[in-house]
């Protein structure tokens, strides 16, 4: 066989042993499969599960957390009961003066009073006895030129006198409306001055009069006075009737 034939067939006879190199060193069969991969069997059923493996050992602690977002307020409990008094606290210092108030509606003061001694000696018996010295009369309720006190505003009054006894025994009496109230008697000692004095608490009405006066015959008015001593008369409101004014 010569020409182009031989030459071809020389050919494929030196590349057949190198083509059968190289498929062996590409493809090589698996070495967990029992046959290669041209004689591979059918695959297997999956297995049973295995039992579960024992509890591990607790951990140690991690690191703290950071703190959280406040929560949402949640609704307002019951009220608690009361809970035993605690121990009186320090005393506070004192606050400061508070502002003046107004001027408040003024009450009414009823006043009525005099007081009044003798200027005169042995005065007139049966009529009044006129006390002309002065000691008070600022609401004028005393009448200096008759003796008499009169009454201006109802209520319980104060009357008290105190008489010097001179030369001659001393009866007196003190009248309100032309009517004895109180008689006073003292009995004169010789070469010696004496007192004579008494005192009552009258209610008496709008227009009231009251003095006092010596009664009896004309040996009986040795009330005296002179720079030295005195013989005076007085009288005082106590309360009013209030309700009259």
């Amino acid at each position: 066989m010569r020409g182009p034939a031989a030459f071809l067939l020389c050919s494929l006879l030196l590349m057949a042993p190198h083509c059968t190199e190289v498929s062996a060193q590409d493809v090589q069969p698996d070495p967990k499969t029992p046959c290669a991969n041209w004689m591979g069997g059918a695959p297997g059923y999956p297995g049973h599960n295995g039992l579960p493996g024992r509890d591990g050992k607790d951990g140690k602690d991690g690191q703290k957390g950071e703190k959280g977002e406040e929560g949402v307020q949640g609704p307002k409990g019951d009220q608690g009961e009361i809970g035993v008094p605690g121990r009186e606290g320090p005393r506070g210092f004192p606050g400061h003066p508070g502002q003046k108030g107004e001027k408040g509606e003024g009450t009414f003061v009823y006043r009525s009073a005099f007081s009044v001694g003798l200027t005169e000696r042995a005065p007139h018996p049966n009529v009044p006895i006129r006390f002309s010295k002065i000691f008070y009369n600022e609401q004028s309720h005393y009448d200096a030129s008759t003796g008499k006190f009169l009454c201006s505003i109802p209520g319980t009054y104060y009357f008290a006198y105190h008489l010097t006894v001179y030369l001659t025994d001393v009866k007196v009496s003190l009248y309100r409306k032309d009517k004895a109230v109180i008689f006073t008697y003292d009995q004169f000692q010789k070469n010696n001055v004496d007192q004579a004095s008494g005192s009552v608490l009258l209610h008496l009405s709008a227009g009231d009069e009251v003095w006092l006066q010596v009664y009896g015959e004309g040996d009986n008015n040795g009330v005296y006075a002179d720079n030295i001593n005195d013989s005076t008369f007085m009288g005082f409101l106590l309360y009013p009737d209030l309700d009259v004014h």
